[in-house]
């Protein structure tokens, strides 16, 4: 059996819904009432701009959704998985301090209690429940934040979605949050067969137990039954279920109350819907986030253009901000596929998905491609970008030129970093590249029209100072369809590629489409090197260059007098760079260690708890461990008596299932017999309680 098509669409709408709710109420979020009022009236579309900051930023909502969600994948679709292992990836995927929750501290944030409880050695549901961190916690609005891809998991199956919700949802919360968030999981799936909101609630009301939350979600519906306005059904809430009744920052109830209301009350509009929900205060961007995501999946595709067009400006980009650097710049169309990949696991079907990272397979779907923002802009509008399933052309993307001709020039790119020219303050952005230099891009076009463009492919790196270069490959001559351009990235010096994009230019006006089919890159580097003391200002602390690298140790930095420095005071110091691209590689560095337990090189991270590192430790020996969360196994050691502050030259080279770490003359050889060995990954360094000095890093294909 294949998984249906039509959820796949659904789920596309669903993940893209949630995403315009975040963009639609971000800006605005923890506005009192009255200021929204005041300053805007309401909120029917972005206000990113009138309010100084960019559109897609790094958000909990977000991050937390799909970061958590990896679960399934990294316990291989278990069907039988609970709040434990979900709660081991919260430890996996989160930096403490810096990304996904809200860091309030204990007994005030109530994720933050629950992962100071995780890294205690308190197991989920525990790390969650009442009886360990009481009873106003643990009823707070993040068991309905995070849940959505659960949901979205079950499509037709809402017992399915609540029992799978409520695993996830209880690694942080308990009693009416978990309910809560289980009811309204049940609807989402549910939604992918039923369209009347009305009879979803009356199907879904069985998951609900509470009094408390059957008589909140009664009363919404009552109110929004009596009145046609939303502004009246807001301030009903307010009275009766309003924030001053509630203790705690953000509780459930109100919340809850004000998402239901947001869908009554705009029947089966997308766009008055996230509009109430990102008007009405409260918890804005959660509670357009839900809106948006239940809308979409229950309205589909076509629902989300029945209002403004909040689809060509986000063009499908987001961020899922954790350890895993090398996933961090994403879009719409790559979330929902790993969706769809749970969702067809646990059915027992196939999930036929495109390979390639770019292959536009959803109507309306752009995966991130703009016109280039570091491009000199055309003196026209040169030409417009929509998915070619739009013009009947199949699964593409599409460019249009009006008037493509000498002097001017188009140019389209996506992101691979972040944006040089963006202020990334408060918004937890750590990342790594997409892209190194040594691998290989692979671009398909279709061209019809005659007389044929040109086409380039390029990249935009930040230098060591910071400053944009640009690099291209020789024009080459599009000739009908299927064109296929090959083109292995320049060495960059090890510094970050920001963005790659295609340039078209025609000598004679050219008046027609070309559809970019898809695009991919893959594998390992060939190598990728940073080579000595790169920093160039003692005071610049976080170069623009060095943010390639992912960190959960409390101080990694560059110096003036080595590559980098990376300390740590508890155990499990870890920094990385790279994708899930990355197979068979060595990496090499020269090392100098300080205080410490142990510290070396990381191969095949995919989170900062889950990796392969050849390391020194306690002065005597030199191993390759393997660490599976909170497990860390010893694969191969031997005896090697070495000081501190002495520079030793380190290699550990990862070939399938065979590793090989070299210091000096001595090696340690070893296989990892286990069922599940890492096989991809990005790489780095690793200390435990103490500091390590890193003289050059060097990345080469094995």
């Amino acid at each position: 059996m294949t998984f249906p098509q039509q959820y796949k669409e659904k789920i596309y709408s669903g993940v893209l819904g949630k995403m315009i709710g975040v963009y639609l109420g971000r800006p605005v979020e923890a506005w009192p009432y009255q200021d929204i009022i005041k300053r805007f009236g309401e909120i029917p579309y972005y206000v990113h701009n009138k309010l100084g900051v960019p559109l897609v930023v790094a958000d909990d909502d977000i991050s937390g959704t799909y970061a958590f969600f990896r679960a399934m994948e990294d316990f291989y679709y278990d069907p039988s998985i609970t709040s434990k292992e979900i709660g081991d990836t919260w430890l996996n995927y989160i930096i403490e301090n810096k990304t996904i929750l809200w860091w309030g501290g204990l007994g005030n944030s109530t994720e933050h209690t629950a992962y100071l409880r995780l890294k205690s050695g308190i197991n989920a549901p525990e790390s969650g429940s009442i009886a360990r961190n009481g009873e106003v916690l643990a009823q707070q609005i993040g068991a309905q934040i995070f849940m959505d891809a659960y949901a979205m998991m079950c499509p037709g199956d809402p017992e399915k979605a609540a029992h799978y919700v409520r695993q996830a949802a209880s690694v942080s919360h308990d009693g009416i949050a978990v309910e809560a968030a289980g009811f309204f999981g049940a609807m989402e799936a549910a939604a992918f067969d039923e369209k009347n909101i009305n009879k979803l609630l009356d199907n879904c009301s069985h998951f609900i137990h509470s009094p408390l939350l059957r008589k909140a979600v009664d009363d919404t519906r009552e109110v929004c039954a009596k009145h046609n306005d939303w502004r009246k059904v807001r301030d009903w809430l307010d009275k009766h279920y309003g924030y001053d009744l509630y203790p705690g920052p953000c509780h459930i109830i109100p919340n809850h109350t004000m998402v239901l209301a947001s869908l009554l009350s705009a029947e089966d509009s997308f766009a008055k819907s996230v509009k109430i929900a990102a008007s009405a205060a409260w918890d804005t961007d959660c509670n357009a986030a839900n809106v948006g995501c239940l809308n979409g999946i229950r309205l589909g595709l076509r629902a989300l253009d029945d209002g403004p067009d909040f689809r060509t400006p986000v063009a499908d980009r987001a961020y899922v901000i954790t350890s895993d650097g090398g996933e961090g710049i994403t879009d719409a169309v790559r979330e929902t596929r790993k969706i769809i990949a749970a969702a067809a696991a646990l059915r027992g079907e196939e999930a036929i998905q495109p390979k390639q990272r770019f292959a536009f397979e959803f109507s309306g779907s752009l995966q991130g491609f703009q016109e280039c923002p570091y491009s000199d802009p055309s003196p026209t509008k040169t030409f417009t970008i929509q998915n070619s399933n739009l013009s009947g052309k199949g699964d593409g993307l599409e460019f249009i030129f009006n008037a493509l001709a000498e002097g001017v020039p188009a140019s389209v790119s996506v992101s691979t970093f972040l944006d040089i020219k963006e202020e990334y303050a408060n918004y937890e952005t750590y990342v790594s590249p997409t892209i190194y230099s040594g691998q290989k891009i692979t671009a398909v076009l279709d061209c019809e029209d005659e007389p044929v463009p040109t086409i380039a492919l390029y990249i935009w790196y930040a230098d060591v100072h910071g400053k944009l270069k640009y690099i291209s490959d020789g024009a080459t001559a599009l000739q009908g369809s299927r064109n296929r351009i090959d083109w292995e990235v320049p060495d960059t010096k090890g510094m970050p590629i920001c963005r790659i994009g295609l340039r078209f230019e025609s000598k004679t006006r050219y008046q027609g489409s070309i559809v970019l089919r898809k695009m991919d890159w893959s594998n390992t580097p060939l190598r990728f090197e940073q080579s000595g003391a790169l920093m160039k200002d003692m005071w610049d602390l976080a170069p623009f260059w060095a943010k390639a690298f992912v960190s959960s140790a409390k101080n990694f930095t560059p110096s003036l007098k080595y590559t980098y420095r990376i300390s740590h005071d508890e155990d499990n110091g870890v920094a990385t760079i790279g994708t899930r691209d990355f197979t068979d590689y060595q990496v090499t560095s020269t090392l100098k260690f300080s205080l410490h337990r142990q510290g070396g090189l990381v191969s095949r991270s995919t989170g900062h708890r889950r990796y392969y590192a050849a390391v020194l430790r306690e002065g005597r020996y030199f191993s390759i461990i393997k660490r599976i969360d909170g497990d860390v196994k010893v694969l191969g050691e031997v005896p090697f008596q070495y000081d501190e502050f002495t520079p030793y030259t380190m290699s550990f080279c990862v070939h399938g299932n065979h590793l090989h770490a070299q210091i000096e003359k001595i090696t340690v050889d070893c296989i990892d017999t286990d069922i599940h060995p890492y096989l991809r990954g990005g790489a780095g360094f690793l200390v435990d309680s103490g500091t390590m000095f890193i003289d050059s890093f060097l990345l080469e294909k094995r």
